[in-house]
């Protein structure tokens, strides 16, 4: 049997206002003939969609954390060291980083959005960062107020600084199938990108439909150009599901030999920038589907749905799992 390790994060964006699951599962490759070579699962817990203005207690996201911990997943990305200022829900990031239990064999990453960001949560004691950018001037330009060109030269600060302390780098890269102020955006764009990200340093790029717009073909396309500039294994797909096209889009990816995607409890998230678009693909539904493809992931869906139900309940919000709607029915 195939087996699947799976592990999980969280972060945000420097505007994200309330603590949502992200998660991550590496998965095999579908080749059409069937799953070959077991690939490591990621899980990443997102801070995201500015429309939920809660502050979340401090210790309901320890208590969510501890929840996917026990589901399973060997990485948890734990919290953004952001400015108070600007995500005053994450004021907290140190406190949580050093709240949480530490579960033997499990990693907990965090985002780490600029350099002071990074020396924080280096001093709190992080052993793997993220950092977040875009293929998309105008986006790059609302999110993190630069040009993508002066984001790559703040990512190259935290990537030496990141080696000289073996801190290992994870980068996103957003809009790749689709920008709310550019529309289309050019899959060479995107690769151009994703490989000055893997030249740099970081180990794995997550590529993000962020406002939801993608379709399998957009995928298909988009992932050929990536692939002539970085190799599959450095890949990662993390798409929205504002269209219904989550699963399908992640399904297109995994055909295509990308072995890492994100997706989110509950499909909890969204886009600050775009409105009406839809969290992630949500973990229950993907894992369902792995399972229906024979894939063992290493994650117990019974403990995944009791952490969806919990952060769900905390947020006075209906899941958007179908297979929590169908077997919990929150």
């Amino acid at each position: 049997m195939l087996v699947v390790k799976v592990s999980c994060k969280l972060s945000e964006g420097r505007i994200v206002s309330v603590l949502l699951t992200t998660v991550s599962v590496a998965l095999s490759t579908f080749l059409g003939t069937g799953w070959k070579e077991a690939g490591v699962a990621r899980w990443r817990p997102h801070l995201i969609g500015p429309r939920e203005l809660n502050i979340v207690p401090t210790p309901v996201k320890i208590k969510l954390i501890d929840m996917l911990s026990e589901a399973g997943l060997p990485v948890i990305e734990a919290t953004s060291f952001v400015s108070p200022k600007w995500v005053p829900q994450m004021a907290d990031h140190a406190e949580v980083l050093k709240g949480i239990q530490k579960f033997p064999g499990i990693n907990y990453p965090v985002l780490t959005p600029n350099f002071k960001g990074f020396q924080a949560a280096v001093a709190a004691g992080a052993k793997e960062v993220a950092i977040f950018g875009a293929a998309s001037e105008l986006f790059t330009k609302k999110n993190i107020n630069c040009s993508i060109d002066e984001s790559l030269q703040r990512f190259d600060e935290i990537l030496k600084a990141a080696r000289a302390a073996s801190i290992s780098v994870r980068g996103y890269v957003s809009c790749v199938l689709g920008c709310p102020y550019e529309g289309k955006i050019s899959p060479a764009k995107v690769a151009e990108v994703t490989k000055k990200l893997y030249s740099m340093g970081c180990y794995e790029i997550s590529l993000g439909d962020t406002i939801g717009v993608g379709t399998p073909g957009a995928m298909k396309d988009m992932l050929s150009a990536v692939l002539h500039e970085v190799p599959v294994a450095a890949l990662a797909v993390h798409c929205h599901d504002t269209y219904g096209q989550a699963l399908a889009n992640t399904l297109t990816a995994l055909q295509m030999g990308v072995s890492v995607v994100d997706s989110s409890v509950a499909g909890l998230g969204g886009c600050p920038y775009a409105q009406g678009a839809s969290g992630n693909l949500a973990t229950e539904d993907l894992v369902y589907m792995l399972t229906g493809l024979g894939i063992q992931t290493g994650v117990n869906l019974q403990k995944l749905l009791e952490a969806g139900a919990f952060i769900c309940q905390a947020l006075n919000r209906r899941t958007n799992s179908k297979v929590a709607q169908a077997t919990c029915k929150l």
